[in-house]
């Protein structure tokens, strides 16, 4: 039998589409589809029933998937514990991230790790959405905030503390406010305000304070956030490290600077398996020795 066009299949069911599992093998929709029929051939049963937009698991195909997948994982494993065995480690590590943290804080680890490793391939998929790193193929991911999936290996690097930020053109226009509760009369530019509105909770000397704010835009991408308090839209609360760059450069300033907040933890996080590939396992280590100095403990 033969097993690229079992891999092809459970590819196809993982992916959701033959499209998809085209572009993730890197071959023709029709070399993928002839692989399957020929595949179905092979055994004598329909695994998919395919229409012009989707295919679906026959009863058939439903129990074949089961086993194949589990082998299919089995012969990639063996590969990569093969491939470890050389001297220097090689091959395609595919890697998650929030657009957030996608610029200088992971651009410039990167680009030395592929230096210092230069037979690894590191695969970017930088994105606001929560990917499923097991149907998607992921080998690794950083993620923030509490993590849904208990199936994952998740090792944290710190939390990102977050304050109030705001342009000197803006706090020049509409003053700087003295205390908390000043927001309520200010433009905020808010990270996933619910109907421009959103409450904000921040530490400080007299312990926890919060205070309704609202503004002109909201947004769910907080680079988008932190690029319209640069350009004067309002005071933003946002984590230290993604507003750092703007801070250094006097496009915005500290604003009620005895106040913050802990923020969320960051993790770097892959799928429960047996057999790590050293490739994997490199970068991880690296990314936890890289970003633990850039976060609280």
């Amino acid at each position: 039998m033969d097993l690229n066009r079992v891999h092809a299949f459970v590819q196809v069911v993982e992916k959701g589409s033959f499209t998809a599992a085209a572009q993730s093998l890197g071959l023709p929709k029709s070399s993928v589809s002839r692989s399957v029929s020929r595949l179905e051939q092979d055994l004598g049963v329909t695994l998919l029933r395919r229409t012009t937009r989707t295919s679906t698991l026959t009863d058939a195909g439903v129990a074949y998937y089961e086993r194949a997948r589990a082998a299919v994982q089995q012969l990639v494993e063996a590969a990569d514990a093969a491939s470890d065995a050389g001297d220097e480690p090689r091959g395609v590590v595919r890697l998650t991230a929030p657009i957030d943290v996608s610029g200088r804080m992971l651009t410039e680890p990167l680009v030395r790790f592929v230096r210092e490793h230069p037979r690894i391939h590191l695969d970017l998929v930088l994105t606001a959405r929560q990917v499923d790193l097991v149907a998607e193929g992921i080998d690794l991911a950083v993620r923030a905030g509490r993590l849904a999936d208990s199936t994952l290996i998740a090792r944290r690097i710190g939390a990102t503390p977050v304050a109030l930020f705001a342009s000197p053109e803006y706090l020049a226009r509409r003053g700087r406010p003295k205390k908390l509760a000043d927001l309520a009369r200010h433009d905020c530019v808010l990270f996933r305000g619910n109907g421009m509105r959103s409450r904000w909770t921040l530490d400080g000397p007299r312990g926890e304070e919060s205070v309704e704010v609202q503004g002109p835009i909201s947004a769910d991408e907080m680079q988008f956030v932190v690029n319209a308090t640069d350009l004067g839209a309002g005071v933003a609360m946002l984590p230290v490290g993604l507003a750092q760059a703007s801070l250094d450069a006097g496009r915005i300033v500290r604003v009620l600077p005895e106040l913050s907040q802990r923020g969320g933890s960051i993790y770097v996080v892959h799928p429960s398996m047996k057999h790590l590939p050293r490739r994997v396992a490199l970068l991880r280590d690296f990314l936890l020795a890289e970003l633990k100095a850039r976060f609280d403990s």
